[in-house]
């Protein structure tokens, strides 16, 4: 949980456990919210987190839980309430009617904190084009303060409320098409962009969010990529071309993924994400320091496999080495073995077991086994290379 900061907005986080997110699950999701919160520049004070074998369809946790809640934020003076889940546009609406409040759901959040992080025009444009799509469905919550205004008696005329979310909605539906087109331009320039470096070998970062990959990138390639220790420091595809001994590439540091990552964002992303699906190896880079690194792998890969980029060559990057902790077992407990009594070796030796790919176990902050790293990519490039470009070997 975050501490309570000063000038920032408090917020109270919700979640439900279920047969699919058990409560112990649950609780790791909200630090992640908790985190996200943080990020937006709110601050976390309390999680409420409701048992249910489904989320409740009218109010998500049910109308017990909402009045616990409703209770608290009365009592504290709570401005936001920020749900682990994307809330239908009933839920919003039932939701806000009880408590009274500013509700935010997961999928608002992340799209808030692009839309902060956004810097260049085209992050803007995409950030613009998912806040519309979101916006579009939940319209009818944002003007039920005009529902007494129909108009009366047997007609039921149709009143100023109900003129103005068509007129909104139209407005919308409107920029959505703008947006659409200005993408469409932006695709055919990356487009041709990325026709001009055809022959040099791609490399994309890819991997979950605040996993260090900017920080590997500003390293690898000795360049000054914005880093930082926040959930989606990079928007902005970065392209930098890289020399390793005497072969070239070029290296993309690109945005991070998270778990249930908006499909309006993954749609809007689309020319960003062309760049990872369109790279000739990928490099996956895993925060080995966190509980759920397994998890974050799996979320991933998901993302890529929806993106149509999982089948290609990977190099898997174990990052955040100096971060690592776990608790030694004595020789006498013979409780069984869990996460956290592995060790950095166990680690190595169980992926190495269960995986074909390479990989390496590095700390970009503290640069170790950077050179091993660099070897390992030089080696994969250079084979990578006398494939696509058999006739334009003489760099090796």
């Amino acid at each position: 949980m975050i501490e309570e900061q000063e000038n920032c907005d408090k917020a109270v986080m919700v979640g439900v456990a279920t047969q699919e997110s058990p409560y112990e699950k649950t609780k790791e999701y909200l630090k992640e919210l908790a985190f996200l919160i943080e990020t937006a520049g709110g601050c976390a004070v309390k999680s409420f987190i409701q048992r249910l074998q489904y989320k409740d369809p009218r109010t998500f946790v049910g109308s017990g839980k909402l009045e616990e809640i409703k209770q608290y934020i009365d009592s504290e003076n709570i401005e936001f309430v920020v749900f682990d889940d994307e809330l239908s546009p009933s839920q919003l609406r039932n939701i806000e009617r009880e408590l009274k409040c500013h509700i935010m759901d997961r999928t608002g959040l992340i799209l808030n904190i692009f839309a902060q992080r956004a810097r260049t025009s085209h992050a803007k444009t995409q950030v613009e084009l998912a806040q519309y799509q979101y916006l579009l469905p939940r319209l009818t919550r944002m003007w039920t303060h005009l529902d007494r205004q129909r108009g009366g008696g047997g007609l039921n005329m149709r009143g100023p409320g109900e003129t103005q979310i068509e007129t909104d909605r139209r407005i919308i539906l409107s920029k959505i098409a703008l947006l659409k087109e200005k993408l469409a331009d932006i695709d055919k320039q990356k487009k041709v962009q990325r026709k001009s470096r055809e022959s040099l070998i791609r490399v994309a970062l890819v991997g979950y969010t605040n996993v260090g990959k900017s920080t590997l990138m500003n390293l690898i390639s000795k360049s000054e990529v914005f880093a930082e220790n926040k959930l989606f420091a990079t928007l902005d595809t970065t392209v930098r071309k890289v020399v390793i001994d005497n072969l070239p590439f070029l290296l993309t540091d690109t945005v991070g993924f998270i778990r249930k990552l908006p499909h309006g964002l993954i749609e809007s992303f689309k020319s960003t994400l062309d760049e990872v699906r369109e790279a000739d190896v990928l490099m996956h880079i895993v925060d080995v320091s966190h509980k759920d690194f397994e998890e974050q792998i799996q979320v991933v890969r998901q993302t890529l496999k929806e993106i149509f980029a999982e089948n290609k060559p990977t190099i898997m990057v174990f990052n955040k080495t100096d971060a690592y902790t776990y608790i030694k077992k004595d020789e006498d407990d013979l409780t069984p073995i869990t996460k956290e009594n592995l060790s950095l070796e166990d680690i190595k030796e169980s992926w190495q077991k269960e995986s074909k790919q390479p990989a390496f176990f590095i700390s970009a902050k503290d640069k170790v086994n950077i050179e091993l790293l660099k070897e390992a990519m030089y080696n994969t490039i250079k084979d990578m290379h006398a494939k696509l470009y058999p006739f334009n070997n003489f760099l090796y």
